[in-house]
């Protein structure tokens, strides 16, 4: 079980969707869930739009954008396992103006519902990897907080039950995670290490690894950076090749402008895996995906239309040894 989060913008999805890709490929059935977002995997994948019901989007691979509304009904179908008994008393609308005043209960019903098929409560469970595609840092540490809320509050009962099933393993190391993503900017990588303590220290949840997004590659070795940096002086008479001297420059100046991976390493061991090449994501072009720190690929924007809104899709995987 992986939970996916990260400040917002920083290519949470596209991360997820390369885990669970890579996953796929090497025989794991594995379950996409997105946390009622504003789907682009079908975007990425050329398929049909991915709604609240789970479908299948290649071999191993299903997907699913949750809604807390459809969660609600089908995780409480999983646990109550008769559909008559489910709106018997979930339908009722007393029950149902219970529910919908209840603080972190639509969080839960969507966090439960991706817990209850990477961990049913009896048998095996139909998937063997759910990867959670989780919302932004502050809501997701809410979402995370949920079960722990629900331990405290809750009487004795079914409900609190799952919530200490999840919990305990949310802080297994060797069941679940959380995959924290970011970016090599100042903002991002602050924020990233500030949710890192937050998961360790204060709900003492297993941290699996941390994504950093976009990551320039070098493409000048420290003897040569001096001399591409002169190079708009050196070519001043050459009107025909300022502009590339100018982008060379800039080019090598914008590595120093990029926080170090020491900074992330401040909050968990990282090493950095080979970037792949570019092109639009599809199950059938996955390639193989070698061990878990080697798990991403990139992704190219899908359409031209979407070329001004897409961002550079270069990751690199920082993850502890």
């Amino acid at each position: 079980f992986l939970f996916v989060t990260g400040k917002g913008g920083v290519g949470k999805t596209t991360v997820s969707l390369a885990l669970a890709m890579a996953a796929a490929k090497r025989g794991k059935r594995t379950l996409l869930a997105m946390v009622q977002c504003q789907e682009r995997v079908s975007a990425l994948l050329g398929t049909h739009p991915i709604g609240p019901q789970v479908v299948n989007l290649g071999p191993n691979l299903d997907a699913v954008n949750m809604t807390p509304e459809v969660a609600l009904e089908e995780y409480g179908v999983m646990i109550l396992k008769v559909r008559a008994l489910y709106r018997a008393i979930f339908e009722n609308k007393l029950v149902r103006a219970f529910l919908e005043g209840t603080p972190g209960i639509e969080a839960w019903s969507m966090l439960g519902k991706a817990f209850f098929h990477a961990s049913p409560p009896e048998g095996a469970p139909e998937y063997d990897l759910v990867i959670v595609d989780g919302p932004a840092t502050g809501h997701a540490l809410d979402m995370l907080r949920v079960p722990l809320v629900i331990h405290e509050v809750a009487p004795p009962g079914l409900l609190r039950k799952e919530a200490d099933r999840a919990v305990a393993m949310f802080r297994n190391g060797r069941e679940a995670g959380v995959v924290l993503v970011t970016l090599p900017e100042d903002m991002p990588c602050q924020e990233t290490i500030e949710l890192h303590g937050k998961l360790v220290s204060e709900l003492r949840y297993a941290v699996s690894g941390i994504v950093v997004n976009a990551v320039l590659p070098e493409l000048f070795r420290a003897a040569e950076r001096e001399t591409v940096e002169a190079l708009p002086e050196t070519l001043a008479g050459e009107p025909a090749l300022a502009p590339v001297a100018r982008a060379g420059r800039a080019r090598s100046l914008r590595r120093d402008r990029e926080p170090q991976p020491a900074r992330i390493e401040a909050a968990r061991p990282v090493r950095r895996a080979p970037q792949a090449g570019l092109g639009p994501l599809r199950p059938r072009r996955a390639r193989d995906p070698g061990p878990l720190d080697r798990e991403l690929t990139e992704a190219s924007p899908h359409r031209a239309r979407r070329a001004r809104r897409a961002r550079p899709a270069r990751l690199t995987r920082a993850c502890a040894p």
